[in-house]
């Protein structure tokens, strides 16, 4: 699991570099005014369909059946024909109708926007350009999927490198664009055909060619149908939480789409790197495991995987928290992006890190499920947790701005990882950390956090008066070495008691 994880999680370091270059690029040049909103807009959007319809649900229904299909010897090369034809289908269908009803989609998916405000235009016109992302983006999760069930990791986790690059050299020529907007989304559009000639590529070398698209029923296809609606539904849900922070967003102060955006930039880091790669590793490996009957084997997996979260988890939400508007400073503080948007984003990240542990064991948790075939009871737990989320964004953020959809966005995947917990451990199929190990980690971060606090701008002031160079920097990195250094020590003496439980 350790070398899998760490080729994902190397390449996804990589993406989420190139990504924060593309971002100070972005921050430098947009801001966080209305051109900068619209353009999140026209970003956001595919990305929601995209998470519908491709990567997550695809991934829980086709993966498991198309890995099993392979391994015992069925046609998996005609239930791979069948499934892109019906998925390119969907994709076409959808992309005519938001190309050719452009203004109907963003009246429902942003209301606080109308044809009369300034940006409107400039918003269909950036919609249009990004919305066939979503195609490109389908295919990528297929071929994706496909090399993922041969154990093949490399390929998929550097496709979204060539997002980063992409985008960042087209803003490089923002001034063969009507504007820096223009140029960053069809940065986008470029990338996902990059990123679809990059996987089709490494699908071929593995022996798995890109399948003519067919339209037909057979038993493995109708199998991944009966499992994809609940996969889509429970997909759909979780897009409806995020579409309602779009939807409210829009209704807040100009610039709070921006905030959101840069704030999510640093809490989706840790996910990307231990949460999603740790889902993608063990997915398949639950799957097979599951056809075996090896009930022990997927209880270790995804202790050792939860462990894993548990002990990232901590030290980065702590971080986040008590050093996010230095992060913020450091990264985007400059050009358009001034010192009052990142103490705006830095709330906001604040209040993601409240519930980064449970976001990162999310898709370890989720893989229990669906690597057993079950699609359904992720989808039945969902949708209270979502209700609660939407709930608590409507309460809360009136007095708490956009901040408040972050607490809400904490609060509801708590709930839901709580959910998924529970259940499977009455199931039998996980047991979690050691209580110890967890009581330590946990009382770790909270030692942390109070120190980091309490010290923080007295080691600033020291090292300013000292004058060395990077100021900020230079305290950000020793405040952050000294807290890996305690975390690091806290995570040895939690996995030596770990071994006896409780």
């Amino acid at each position: 699991m350790l070398r899998k994880l760490g080729t994902v999680s190397g390449l996804t370091l990589v993406s989420r570099l190139l990504g924060f270059l593309r971002d100070v690029v972005l921050a430098a040049t947009l801001g966080a005014g209305p051109v900068a909103d619209a353009f999140m807009l026209a970003f956001r959007l595919p990305n929601h369909f995209r998470a519908l319809l491709a990567e997550g649900a695809f991934n829980a229904a086709f993966l498991p059946t198309w890995a099993a299909a392979d391994a015992s010897g069925r046609d998996s090369a005609r239930l791979g024909a069948e499934i892109l034809g019906w998925l390119t289908l969907a994709n076409l269908v959808l992309l005519s109708l938001a190309l050719g009803a452009t203004g109907w989609m963003l009246a429902v998916l942003a209301p606080g926007l109308s044809p009369a405000d300034e940006t409107w235009p400039l918003v269909v016109t950036l919609t249009r350009i990004t919305f066939p992302y979503l195609l490109c983006m389908s295919l990528v999760a297929f071929l994706a999927a496909l090399l993922n069930g041969r154990d093949h990791f490399a390929a998929p986790a550097a496709a979204p490198i060539l997002l980063n690059l992409c985008m960042i050299g087209a803003l490089l020529m923002a001034q063969h664009f009507p504007s820096t907007a223009h140029a960053a989304a069809w940065g986008v559009m470029v990338s996902g055909v990059a990123q679809v000639i990059l996987l089709a590529g490494a699908a071929g070398r593995a022996g798995l060619p890109l399948p003519r698209p067919r339209l037909g029923l057979s038993p493995d296809t109708r199998l991944v149908f009966r499992r994809l609606g609940p996969a889509i539904l429970t997909s759909g849900a979780l897009q409806v939480a995020i579409f309602a922070d779009t939807i409210i967003a829009t209704f807040l102060p100009s610039g709070s789409l921006s905030h959101l955006y840069y704030a999510d930039r640093l809490y989706q880091l840790p996910i990307g790197l231990i949460g999603v790669a740790l889902g993608t590793v063990i997915l398949p490996d639950i799957g097979r495991r599951a056809g075996l009957g090896d009930e022990m084997g997927m209880r270790a997996v995804l202790d050792r995987a939860l462990l894993i979260c548990l002990a990232v988890g901590v030290p980065v939400a702590v971080m986040m928290a008590t050093l996010g508007d230095w992060a913020l400073r450091i990264l985007f503080v400059r050009g358009a992006f001034d010192l009052a948007a990142a103490e705006a984003s830095a709330a906001i990240l604040a209040a993601y890190a409240l519930g980064l542990v449970p976001a990162l064991a999310l898709r370890s948790l989720v893989a229990g499920f669906h690597g057993r075939g079950d699609t359904r009871t992720p989808l039945r737990l969902l949708v209270a947790a979502t209700v609660v989320n939407i709930a608590l964004k409507i309460a809360l953020t009136p007095w708490l701005g956009a901040a408040g959809l972050a607490v809400a966005t904490s609060a509801g995947i708590a709930l839901y990882a709580a959910l998924l917990f529970q259940t499977g451990r009455t199931r039998g199929f996980l047991t979690g950390p050691s209580a110890r190990s967890s009581a330590i980690l946990i009382a770790s971060g909270a030692v942390s956090a109070l120190a980091i606090w309490w010290w923080r701008d007295a080691i600033l002031d020291a090292l300013v008066a000292v004058g060395p160079a990077g100021g900020l920097l230079t305290a950000f990195l020793v405040v952050v070495s000294l807290s890996g250094a305690f975390h690091g020590a806290a995570t040895f003496v939690a996995l030596k008691v770990g071994h006896t439980r409780p």
